[in-house]
């Protein structure tokens, strides 16, 4: 994209996905730069089209606009997970520890390979074998 090519509302409406209202809205809540010109004249520039798209990946990931202007304005929290939509298919570890102590794993969120996994729930048995000593102790 050229740095310095220009838009309509019309043309960037189109690029973007959003409606007329929605850009005025973030330019309104100041999310979005302001555009140079006004009203049928203003015109928009590579870095709305870049503002506009990454607020539209994060409203779609179900980033809340709040949390998007802190992003903006260099936040540098972790991102929430994206929400699953009905249908997706993951893979859950279920460990039994005791009667009514259970611990559920997906992996693949947790960031954890075959290997990690294996040490996280030894850890855990052993953690729980402690307390479970101390328990017993008393």
């Amino acid at each position: 994209m050229e740095p310095d090519r220009e838009f309509t509302l019309d043309e960037l409406c189109g690029l973007t996905d959003l409606n007329k209202r929605t850009v005025r809205y973030y330019v309104q809540l100041g999310l979005v730069d302001r555009p140079e010109g006004e009203t049928r004249a203003a015109r928009y520039g590579a870095r709305h089209l870049e503002q506009l798209l990454q607020i539209r990946r994060w409203v779609q990931e179900g980033v809340a606009l709040e949390r998007i202007r802190e992003l903006l304005a260099g936040a540098h929290t972790a991102m929430p997970q994206r929400q699953r939509p009905p249908g997706s298919i993951e893979v859950w570890s279920h460990m039994v520890l005791a009667d009514g102590v259970e611990l559920h794993v997906e992996a693949a969120r947790a960031g954890l390979s075959p290997e990690q996994l294996r040490q996280f729930y030894a850890a855990v048995l052993d953690a729980y074998a402690r307390v479970q000593a101390v328990a017993d102790q008393q």
